[in-house]
């Protein structure tokens, strides 16, 4: 090989490696076998070449115009709708052949691509038009701007979508930290007097309103015994006067505090739910036949929670809550058909809030404020001022109730591997003497790595759409072991008998 062949071998080498930086407009030439230009009438397309061009030759000049610009450049000028050939000899002896083809512009094309380019920039999104059909192809960044391109290839074709979609991250998991208090406020007082008579001034009676059980009397008078069925709080009785008194006189205050702090984690634009209670049997009346039959369901009850969060493009928590806090009530029970049915009173709230990461909004409100008072006097004697009081019997009873709900949503991720677990702090040490971890499965260092390979590398593609149909795998055939018979015994003078064995069962 003579210095200037490998010479010209290393000029093709490194035109060649330029190639790929070289500007849309421009071609390089290289020798070897025919390449195909395309361009549109009216357009022009500039072509290198790595050596000198001494000679040039068209096939069609309507079709094709050439106008050298320099010693290795050569503008190509789309004249016409057509094909040619076009031939460069190098100052080298080498011959550059190629196969140009000129098609009249397709102004739809350019419509469709100018759009893509205008709406999807840089995605590196390919549209091309051919017989009423959009092809489009590349890669997008997300699933919406695959959505926009199909929809402009709409508006030109029938689009065929080939796109494809860059592997988008996890979605946000969020963790509704939340807190019921339910808060009920009860007070009562009670005052009222019964004056009963065993026999003063040889008159045995009683004088009360009525709303406190009196004493039942019985007997003749300096002979008379009461009986007490109730004696309220405070009892008074005077034997030389035989006159005696129960006095009502109370005063109680409750407060009821039910607390719940639940913890639900769930990911973006999925519900999770939460029940802090049971379920109670109750009766359902059915016909069957004609025939009324009772069927037993049940239903749930307690402090019960479902929330929906979705994160906005804000960056911000869409949070659809549903709080409820349902108890048992055996005040309003119904007995049916011997069974005792309690009601089911219960607070609900449903809201729609928008938050950022870590805020918190409170739902509180006033539920119940009931005053409820009971006034009983006996006619006239009642009226008397100052004195009337004795003969009067009061009831009072307030209840106020209140439900609080407090709500922080924050986003979170998984602990990472080698870190810490959380544990839950244990007053008293469960089980000292016992493993210090958990029983778990063994990771893939014990099991093998993952996924398993398959016992055959391909299967039918009717067995994967339709497993239920797919043959049953072939077993392997049943191996059976050579028992040896035992000897026969031995008769003198005859030959030694052959060895034998047991032959496998007939299939």
């Amino acid at each position: 090989m003579n210095s200037r062949t490998y010479f010209a071998i290393l000029l093709v080498t490194v035109t060649a490696a330029l190639l790929a930086q070289a500007p849309a407009t421009k071609t390089t030439a290289t020798a070897g076998s025919p390449r195909d230009l395309v361009l549109n009438v009216g357009k022009s397309l500039v072509l290198e070449s790595p050596e000198d061009i001494q000679r040039v030759s068209v096939a069609s000049g309507d079709i094709l115009e050439l106008v050298a610009v320099g010693p290795r450049e050569v503008v190509i000028n789309g004249k016409g709708v057509g094909e040619s050939s076009l031939i460069l000899w190098q100052s080298g002896g080498n011959r550059l052949m190629f196969d140009v083809s000129v098609r009249k512009p397709n102004l739809k094309q350019e419509a469709l691509k100018r759009e893509i380019a205008k709406e999807l920039g840089d995605q590196g999104v390919s549209a091309n038009l051919e017989n009423e059909a959009v092809y489009l192809r590349g890669t997008v960044k997300d699933l919406n701007s695959a959505e926009r391109a199909v929809a402009i290839a709409e508006a030109f074709g029938r689009p065929v979508n080939l796109l494809r979609v860059a592997t988008p991250p996890g979605e946000a998991q969020i963790l509704l930290r939340v807190k019921f208090a339910e808060i009920d406020r009860s007070n009562s007082s009670d005052i009222g007097v019964n004056l009963f008579s065993t026999g003063a001034t040889n008159t045995i009676g009683a004088i009360t309103t009525q709303q406190y059980s009196p004493p039942s009397l019985a007997g003749s008078a300096g002979n008379a015994a009461a009986t007490i069925s109730d004696a309220l709080n405070i009892f008074l009785f005077r034997r030389d006067l035989n006159l005696g008194a129960t006095i009502k006189l109370l005063e109680s205050k409750q407060i009821l505090q039910v607390l719940a702090e639940p913890n639900l984690l769930t990911t973006s634009g999925k519900q999770a739910s939460f029940n802090a209670g049971g379920e109670f049997p109750y009766p359902i009346l059915q016909a069957s036949g004609g025939t009324p039959v009772v069927t037993i369901t049940f239903r749930e009850f307690g402090i019960k929670l479902n929330f929906t969060p979705t994160v906005t493009p804000r960056g911000t928590i869409h949070l659809l809550v549903a709080p409820e806090v349902s108890a048992l009530d055996y005040s309003n029970n119904l007995v049916y058909a011997g069974f005792n049915v309690p009601a089911l009173s219960s607070r609900k709230v449903s809201t729609e809030i928008e938050l950022e990461n870590g805020q918190t909004f409170g739902i509180a409100g006033l539920l119940d404020n009931e005053t409820q008072e009971t006034l009983s006097k006996v006619p006239g004697l009642g009226d008397i001022p100052f004195f009337g009081k004795l003969f009067q019997s009061r009831a009072v009873k307030k209840s106020k109730k209140e439900l609080l709900v407090v709500v922080t949503p924050e986003i979170v991720r998984p602990v990472p591997e080698g870190q810490p677990i959380p544990d839950v702090a244990l007053a008293t040490p469960v089980l000292q003497d016992g493993p210090k971890t958990a029983p778990r499965t063994p990771g893939v260092d014990v099991t093998g790595p993952v996924p398993v390979k398959p016992a055959v590398s391909s299967v039918p593609v009717e067995d994967l759409l339709h497993p239920e149909k797919s043959s049953p795998a072939v077993q392997a055939p049943t191996m059976y072991q050579l028992v040896p018979m035992p000897a026969a015994p031995a008769v003198p003078g005859a030959p030694p008998a052959p060895a034998t064995s047991q032959s496998p069962p007939k299939q």
